[in-house]
């Protein structure tokens, strides 16, 4: 068996690299490497967690993306969920910055609160918070998680 410790990065394929730069900039990722042999921009945030931004993608589909939004459901990762801290905070950041949550608020039933929302290049996101049943209420627009929404 093979001793899994962490996750150590996810990598993320973006068809823009600067437009992807300023959207992972908003959720506190900031470049930390750019090597000169491959498409790949690595951004770290405060708390260490690494990403590694693909910048070789093309958009064959208009603008979807093939894991969430056509009807065939293609195997593959659909989406990265991170952790924060205030969910509060979080839903108005995406607000100010005009991100639109495509699913959330939303309760899992077991103390976690989730938000989900798309990057440029239509790949999800959900962020994700530990919540006491008192801090749920403080949560506009919560609801039960739909797995058909």
């Amino acid at each position: 068996m093979i001793d899994v410790e962490q996750i150590d990065h996810i990598g993320i394929r973006v068809t823009d690299k600067d437009r992807a730069l300023a959207f992972y900039a908003i959720l506190g990722f900031e470049l930390f490497h750019e090597p000169d042999f491959d498409t790949v921009v690595i951004i770290k945030n405060a708390a260490g967690v690494e990403l590694n931004l693909i910048t070789n993608g093309v958009d064959t589909l208009d603008g979807k993306n093939v894991l969430m939004d056509l009807a065939t459901k293609h195997p593959g990762i659909t989406h990265v969920a991170l952790r924060v801290k205030d969910m509060v905070l979080v839903m108005q950041t995406l607000a100010v910055h005009h991100i639109t949550i495509t699913q959330g608020p939303v309760t899992f039933g077991d103390g976690q609160v989730s938000v989900f929302f798309r990057d440029p290049d239509r790949n999800t996101i959900e962020l994700r918070a530990d919540m006491s049943p008192e801090k749920e209420q403080t949560i506009p627009g919560l609801v039960f998680y739909d797995p058909k929404a």
